[in-house]
């Protein structure tokens, strides 16, 4: 089977992996922002950890819809004495920045991966992870989180996404990033209505390129909400149906807030599928 190269870690991807999201930011849509709490977000990520997690996804600048750009002293005051304690446990850690300033402090800090909402098109970023060994995530984005949920317009989001991220894929590779180290995220949620994000899910194998693993990141996302009509702290059993059916459309990883419930419900898939207890 295929492995992630994730610095040091080398990532079977034979099954779905669950990343953990550690949230450092003091406002979260999803009400687990830990801000400045140093402790209390190591205990977090701690938990995600010991709940089942193959990746640990921390960011430190909010991404959400009308979000406010952070800036770089206190992104990088929220997240180094964090990625300093995760760094030397036995999982991968994944820093959630665009900034290529703050990927190259992250790298050198021991950081494993960087998922980038900009998809590596900030001027540096390219060249600062082609320099480093670590795994990127490309991520597809309409305008910027301050007015993205303005108003979104595709003609055809599918392949208007699909074009993009390959369009990233060539630059990533040109830049010396092999293929090994890439991973796809069509941006649920991030300048896309409800009727946009349901068009991505349903053909999530059509926005993929050349075989890349995919990462979905739905956990308890407004799409959620708009569908179940609960708030962001009643959306678990929407979060489980999103993964599980992604699981089965060819996601590699799961980018979430619910680990132990993620890999009970993907337990179960594979039970089934690999038809375990039928004897």
């Amino acid at each position: 089977m295929p492995e992630l190269h994730c610095g040091r870690f080398r990532l079977s991807l034979d099954r779905p992996l669950i990343m953990g999201i550690v949230n450092l930011t003091p406002d979260s849509f999803s009400g687990d922002g830990m801000g400045s709490d140093v402790g209390r977000a190591i205990r977090h990520a701690r938990h995600q950890l010991d709940s089942g997690a193959d990746i640990l996804d921390i960011g430190a600048e909010s991404s959400r819809p009308g979000a406010i750009p952070t800036s770089e002293d206190d992104e990088l005051r929220r997240l180094i004495p964090v990625l300093r304690e995760m760094v030397g446990w036995r999982v991968p850690v994944s820093v959630d920045t665009y900034k290529p300033s703050v990927m190259r402090v992250a790298l050198a800090e021991g950081a494993s991966m960087i998922n980038d909402i900009s998809a590596l098109r900030h001027p540096g970023a390219l060249a600062t992870v082609a320099a480093s060994d670590c795994a990127v995530c490309l991520m597809h984005m309409q305008g910027q989180p301050g007015t993205m949920q303005n108003a979104p317009d595709y003609g055809d989001v599918v392949r208007e996404v699909r074009e993009f991220l390959a369009t990233r894929v060539t630059a990533a590779r040109a830049a010396g990033i092999d293929g090994c180290r890439l991973v796809l995220d069509p941006g649920f949620g991030f300048g896309k209505s409800l009727e946009h994000n349901l068009a991505l899910f349903r053909a999530l194998t059509a926005t993929g390129v050349d075989g890349l693993p995919m990462l979905v990141g739905v956990s308890r996302k407004s799409v959620l909400g708009a569908i179940t009509g609960r708030p962001v702290e009643q959306r678990l059993a929407a979060n489980i149906a999103a993964v599980t059916l992604a699981a089965l459309k060819g996601a590699k990883i799961l980018r979430v807030h619910d680990v132990a419930e993620t890999r009970d419900a993907l337990a179960v898939l594979a039970a089934i599928e690999e038809g375990v207890g039928n004897e």
